[in-house]
């Protein structure tokens, strides 16, 4: 039925508030990759706490998004919303000022605390003051489109900043914002939360973080330094610890994810194919990244400019997707989501050794399919999910994001790096030293830094052979991603062609 209540003027200025925490939060998963090398000169840290510094963030965001989305259900979006803008503004100075690195490691992982209870609340408090379908449908485009964009922004801010003042400063870029945010949201966010709560659930949240944190922590290590038994066993313990999590939701009165949610199957499926999404989205931002800097050589400011070329493109996609599906039947807006990704990834294969424009095309058009099932799945979960238990509804959607981009990073990643060793093993120049070609065989920027000190034609062969067999390994990777994407593709048919016939679109939406 249509919802009688329209957003006017107010809601949608809420909304722009709300947009200034979700930017933050997702600019601060890249605003780092610059600042390392000032970081660890400064505060002489050791290539381990050099991870725990880029992973603390991660793993406590990831860890805590069901617990926050959980808590925000009890005691009010708006309210913990403000206490994670609190807590994020106070990390970031404590970050900007840190004296030592482990001082940054606990800045971080209070930030990452910060940002689990932004995003689950920005997206909750959405689905409340929204409460036309078309209006949400469009807002939540927005904001995946605002979510993806942040990602890029961040990179490039953080370098624009370490051109003109001390690394600290990518901190401190979070105060002014959310300042904003504590003295507007609530003057004009409206406060939402489940009336008949249940009790709060210790060991549930305690089952969710042991689920959660050993298999992102072994996916990521995976990602970055290749299959081993220890991060096998770490995965398989959190999925072990996972399935007691799922069990105890089923049996307990009192669980942290309501059983309300999973009655309308758009709420499991919108969370599935999201998930399928964020795993193709990262598996071409690990090799594009790279592809940019040690394949076509630009420096990093130079990289990261170029990189946000496709972001201009999903600001776009998200909201007119939005407008699409309110004409067309979703799944099939949903599935060609993924099927212009699938060929963005095709095009991705076509790409040789000196391609820049060939690949910003690529990433441009798998960037505009990933958004479009992004929005419009998210939206789809949100609405199938009761607005009382929207926090809850939100974390969720949230969390299969973060474990599909890093399973894509670890899948996607772990596939090109065997192409790329295999390769270089096999190409190249055969009079370079076992142990020169086992640095080489490592990483493609090893493998370019060590042609960089060889006697010219064998440096330049090593490096030749370095960036093909790496190119090589991006588009094996990417048949993967195809292959992942039109699955996806047909899952959304199959589990969503009866959606619109079941839960059909308001016509006086289309005239909105």
């Amino acid at each position: 039925m249509t919802n009688s209540t329209r957003a006017g003027r107010r809601e949608w200025t809420a909304f722009a508030v709300l947009l200034l925490p979700l930017l933050l939060v997702s600019m601060d998963v890249s605003v780092l990759f610059f600042a390392v090398p000032a970081i660890t000169r400064d505060l002489a840290a050791t290539s381990t706490q050099q991870l725990w510094i880029f992973d603390s963030y991660a793993f406590a965001l990831a860890g805590l998004l069901i617990t926050m989305g959980s808590l925000g259900d009890r005691i009010g979006r708006r309210k913990l919303l403000l206490l994670g803008a609190t807590a994020f503004g106070a990390a970031s100075v404590a970050a900007a000022y840190a004296q030592n690195a482990e001082m940054l490691i606990a800045a971080r992982f209070v930030l990452g605390v910060g940002g689990a209870t932004l995003m689950p609340s920005t997206m909750g408090l959405v689905r409340n003051m929204f409460q036309d379908d078309a209006q949400r449908t469009k807002a939540i485009g927005i904001w995946s489109g605002a979510m993806a964009g942040g990602i890029a922004l961040g990179s490039v801010l953080g370098g624009v900043m370490l051109e003109h003042f001390w690394w600290g400063s990518v901190f401190l870029i979070n105060v002014p914002a959310m300042l904003l945010l504590l003295v507007f949201a609530p003057l004009l966010v409206p406060e939402f939360k489940d009336p008949r709560p249940a009790r709060f659930d210790l060991l549930s949240v305690i089952l969710s973080l042991g689920a959660i944190l050993p298999v992102v922590y072994g996916v990521k290590r995976m990602a970055a330094d290749g299959f081993n038994t220890t991060l096998l066993l770490y995965v398989l313990a959190g999925l072990a610890l996972g399935a007691a999590f799922v069990l105890r939701q089923r049996g307990t009165r009192d669980s942290m994810i309501s059983r309300e949610l999973f009655r309308d199957r758009a709420f499991g499926a919108g969370i599935a194919l999201n998930t399928l999404a964020m795993f193709g989205m990262m598996g071409a931002n690990y090799f594009t990244t790279q592809y940019l800097q040690s394949v076509l050589g630009k420096g990093p400011l130079e990289a990261a400019l170029w990189g946000t070329l496709p972001s201009l493109a999903v600001g776009v996609a998200g909201p007119m997707a939005t407008v699409v599906a309110q004409k067309a039947n979703r799944a099939l807006v949903i599935a060609a989501g993924f099927l212009i990704a699938a060929a963005g990834f095709a095009i991705l294969m076509t790409t040789g050794t000196n391609s820049l424009t060939l690949t910003l095309v690529a990433c441009a058009v798998i960037a505009c399919g990933i958004v479009t099932v992004m929005a419009l799945v998210s939206d789809m979960a949100l609405g199938a999910a009761p607005a009382e238990k929207a926090g809850s509804a939100a974390s969720l959607v949230e969390a299969g994001q973060e474990f599909g981009g890093a399973l894509g990073m670890a899948a996607f990643g772990s596939v090109g790096m065997a192409v790329y060793r295999h390769d270089v093993t096999r190409d190249a120049p055969t009079e370079l030293p076992h142990g020169v070609l086992e640095s080489a065989r490592e990483t493609l920027v090893g493998a370019v830094s060590t042609a960089a000190g060889l006697p010219g034609r064998t440096g330049g062969a090593l490096a030749a052979a370095a960036r093909d067999a790496f190119v090589h390994g991006m588009h094996v990777a990417a048949v993967g991603a195809t292959a992942v994407l039109l699955l996806g593709a047909a899952v959304a048919v199959a589990a969503l062609r009866n959606r619109d016939a079941d839960h059909p679109e308001p016509a006086v939406t289309a005239g909105h």
